[in-house]
């Protein structure tokens, strides 16, 4: 049966000015292409969405903004709510739960070297902020440390969490999270693998080129769930290329010049992030002329 909240939701990119200030008119631009790829919602106001460099004002607008442009549509929304100030995040989450955002997420808090203890605090203090369901997150590669087990499970048992992105190469922990607590939902965080998370027994995933060809990654899903094991390898080999292709020239950068290369602007990244190429817009437009990627464009 599946659970509450699985799927696949895109990272959703963030639209600013080309000042870098946020910009609503191209983020509902930017939202109608997202909304029009079949995906089971948008995870808004995370680290695809250049969250550690925007300002919490920038990120109330943008979770009201997401949220308008998402009424009359099917989507799931999921509020990223985790912000370096736990009074910060805190205020981030009530406004998506007036907004009628369906769960919170939110990083580990990691501005500073977090003990355990202190980890659990800030999520016990946000889990009790609202009454929506939190997801809860391990990526080792943003924090600069992976979560201890005992931790993990100490988080998910926490009232009104409902499970956990899980972004880590770590799959045997992912394997030990689902035997002692199968009830939680699992979301695999990386794009180019999703495929070895999902067999795992992942419910879903979030990843940041799904915003752009975020139809591969239903289809990749809906191979999966089928048990058509050669379809999801090839699409997975699709996705694969694509990350290593993005790579060249800078993620978010790289997501934000091919939005511009499929006619839709929603600005340059926030410096001091950039591009390491100079022709980013060139090269993305490339890319997704190829038949392979173009296929699965909205």
């Amino acid at each position: 049966m599946t659970k509450p909240l699985a799927g696949m939701y895109a990272a959703l990119l963030t639209a600013l000015t080309d000042d870098g200030d946020f910009s609503p008119e191209r983020q509902r631009d930017l939202d109608a292409y997202v909304l029009r790829q079949g995906l089971t919602g948008l995870y808004v106001g995370g680290s695809s969405g250049e969250s550690g460099l925007l300002e919490s004002a920038a990120l109330l607008e943008q979770q009201a903004v997401v949220a308008e442009d998402a009424k009359g549509s099917d989507a799931m929304l999921i509020a990223h709510v985790g912000l370096p100030s736990l009074k910060a995040s805190i205020a981030l989450a009530r406004q998506a739960r007036t907004l009628g955002y369906h769960a919170l997420s939110a990083l580990p808090p990691h501005s500073y070297p977090f003990s355990d203890a202190e980890i659990l605090g800030y999520y016990k203090a946000l889990a009790a902020a609202t009454d929506l369901p939190l997801i809860v997150y391990e990526v080792p590669v943003r924090t600069g440390r992976p979560l201890p087990i005992e931790l993990l499970v100490q988080l998910l048992d926490l009232p009104n969490v409902a499970g956990i992105k899980f972004t880590s190469t770590d799959l045997f922990k992912l394997t030990r999270l689902r035997l002692l607590r199968p009830d939680s939902v699992y979301y695999f965080g990386f794009d180019e693998v999703w495929l070895a998370g999902g067999i795992l027994g992942a419910d879903g995933g979030i990843g940041t080129t799904y915003s752009l060809i975020g139809r591969l990654y239903v289809a990749l899903n809906e191979a999966l769930r089928e048990g058509d094991m050669a379809r999801a390898q090839e699409l997975q080999q699709v996705s694969a290329e694509f990350v290593v292709a993005l790579l060249d020239v800078g993620v978010i950068p790289g997501m934000k010049a091919g939005m511009r290369a499929v006619g839709v602007d929603c600005g340059p990244a926030r410096l001091p992030m950039a591009s390491p190429v100079n022709d980013a817009d060139a090269g993305m437009a490339k890319l997704l002329a190829d038949p392979k990627f173009k296929t699965w464009l909205a």
